[in-house]
């Protein structure tokens, strides 16, 4: 046993030291200290607690380079979620990524360090908002963003992300679809697809902040240099932009082309942990902060895994319709 214990005390020991050079250049050494703490205290907490850890492209470098097991945009972490063995989950998000996660594992524990994680996209539409547009428009299948609630899931035929969403859209009967909630996306979307789309009013705080004369300033500033932006954003961004796509689909732009400087048009973590990935590119800060995404951070997940909690549970009935919508997504290709 004593044995045991001090592999793997040197196994928490490399990662750790594994995550500090990952993370060299972005946090100082002046900052490691408590940094290194917290980071080696999770490290041992995910292995006492059979956990994993699951971060958003949008979580903080110190978390997304140094605790996270799994890191991409929603789909990405619905899929893992779906196929992890770990008895414990620790969703680094939003509160509707960690009700996903929940959907897909009702038999696990599924935790998020702070419950006011939201989000307001998801709160732009609720249930009854999409049996209202059900009842105007009878007979058209609906599919609704991952950024919505388990509520608003289980009134949906599918779920779809960013990243797939035209493949969802093309893969529903008929001419047209509901597409809820996001504006801008729905509208990104209804310029690649023959479907008529019928869209929502909802909108991403961080996103919908980006105007095209940001972009103009930028490239007044800094010359030439290639920008890719959130379909979430309006759409004279997403015209003046390079390149439109997920989170995912972003980083693999930057990371594939290499492009000496970019600017990306998202949240603001995002940049800097592209950054850590591919150093050779500069990256310029034009970035919008996610209040809910902030919200966590190093000490609550540690407290988290320490007291387990908070667990997230999703009423069965309403889990079970979710879960159906959320599949029917991840079979998509």
């Amino acid at each position: 046993m004593a044995a045991l214990a001090e592999a793997v005390s040197a196994s928490d020991g490399t990662r750790l030291e594994a995550a500090r050079r990952r993370l060299a250049g972005i946090i100082p050494d002046t900052e490691w200290g408590e940094v290194g703490q917290d980071i080696d205290a999770i490290l041992r907490l995910k292995r006492a607690r059979n956990a994993v850890i699951l971060a958003h492209n949008y979580q903080t470098p110190d978390i997304y380079h140094g605790v996270a097991d799994i890191v991409g945009d929603s789909l990405a972490l619905a899929r893992e979620a779906a196929r992890t063995d770990a008895d414990v989950i620790v969703l680094c998000g939003v509160h509707f990524m960690a009700e996903t996660a929940k959907i897909l594992n009702p038999g696990k524990t599924v935790l998020i360090p702070d419950l006011a994680a939201g989000c307001s996209l998801a709160d732009s539409i609720t249930a009854a908002d999409v049996r209202l547009m059900r009842a105007r428009h009878p007979g058209v299948p609906v599919a609704v963003y991952v950024n919505t609630s388990a509520e608003v899931k289980a009134e949906a035929d599918i779920c779809c992300t960013s990243g797939n969403a035209e493949k969802v859209v093309e893969s529903l009967p008929g001419e047209a679809v509901i597409f809820l909630p996001d504006e801008y996306l729905a509208n990104w979307v209804a310029g690649r697809t023959r479907k008529r789309i019928i869209a929502w009013h909802g909108h991403c705080e961080v996103h919908e902040r980006f105007t095209a004369a940001d972009i103009a300033r930028v490239r007044l500033e800094h010359g030439r240099l290639d920008v890719i932006a959130h379909p979430e954003c309006p759409p004279d961004v997403l015209a003046a932009a390079d390149f439109v796509g997920s989170t995912a689909q972003m980083t693999d732009w930057v990371k594939t082309r290499r492009p000496p400087k970019v600017l990306l048009l998202t949240e603001c973590s995002m940049s800097d942990n592209v950054a850590a990935e591919a150093p050779d590119v500069e990256l310029v800060r034009a970035c919008n902060l996610c209040p809910h995404m902030k919200r966590i951070d190093l000490a609550n997940i540690r407290a988290s895994l320490e007291t387990m909690t908070h667990a997230v549970e999703v009423d069965p009935e309403i889990a079970a319709r979710a879960r159906r919508s959320v599949e029917r997504m991840l079979e998509i290709r």
